[in-house]
């Protein structure tokens, strides 16, 4: 089933495009990884595919048959998101317990079913033990696995990650990615990410789309599925 597409999108920044006459669809149910080199505009296109970004031409479209009461449930881990400062107040476990407010009733009352979720997360990133840490003691890798345990704790259709492994160790993104094909094969989520890794993680991988520069044609879509589409300037 489709989960996105796009249809002839064009985009860019300032006067010039950066994707042009771009028309891929996006398979739900797989892990799909988006790699290219610096510049080839993979956080743009990761946006437009989710409607975080409207295409100045061309269409995209979400398929709500995917959407329960009548919302897709989006879980997005951005870039540079473990920049917390030393200074930041709130402990692990009540941060990762904050990607439960969306499905919480107005007093947000945690039920044991909800605790036990917010330390199945951590758990699941290693960092049960941290629970009570401040977030602004931790390293950056340590910080990138609890910002992913607090979307894992939205239970999201989709999972979206912008370069999620920055900071961690090898053995910690072996884990990390293990974890991602499991969330995929066992609970029919999607997982789309954003990686330079391409080696590390096409093991795990159900589809690719690679952002490849050519002569003379700027930027290039290659994927497993339906793609055309030729990128200007870095993004």
């Amino acid at each position: 089933m489709i989960l996105s597409s796009m249809q002839d999108v064009v985009f860019g920044y300032g006067e010039d495009p950066v994707i042009d006459r771009l028309s891929l669809d996006i398979e739900a149910g797989q892990f799909i990884g988006i790699t290219g080199p610096n510049g080839a505009a993979k956080t743009t296109l990761l946006k437009l595919m989710l409607g975080l970004l409207r295409p100045w031409s061309g269409t995209v479209t979400i398929n709500q048959e995917l959407a329960v009461e009548g919302r897709l449930e989006i879980g997005y881990v951005p870039q540079q998101v473990a920049a917390f400062n030393a200074g930041f107040p709130s402990k692990v476990i009540e941060l990762v317990r904050s990607g439960c407010y969306g499905r919480l009733g107005l007093f947000r009352r945690f039920t044991q079913e909800q605790e036990a979720l917010v330390e199945r997360c951590l758990r699941q990133v290693d960092m049960w033990e941290y629970r009570d840490r401040r977030i602004g003691e931790l390293s950056g890798g340590q910080k990138q696995r609890i910002c992913i345990a607090r979307a894992l704790a939205q239970q999201p259709q989709v999972l979206v990650l912008d370069e999620p492994a920055t900071g961690m160790d090898l053995e910690s993104r072996t884990g990390f990615y293990g974890l991602m094909r499991h969330y995929v094969s066992a609970h029919g989520r999607t997982v789309i990410m954003v990686t330079h890794g391409l080696e590390e993680t096409s093991p795990y991988l159900d589809c690719i789309i690679s952002l490849e520069r050519k002569e003379r044609e700027g930027w290039t879509c290659l994927v497993t599925n339906s793609c055309s589409a030729h990128f200007g300037p870095g993004a």
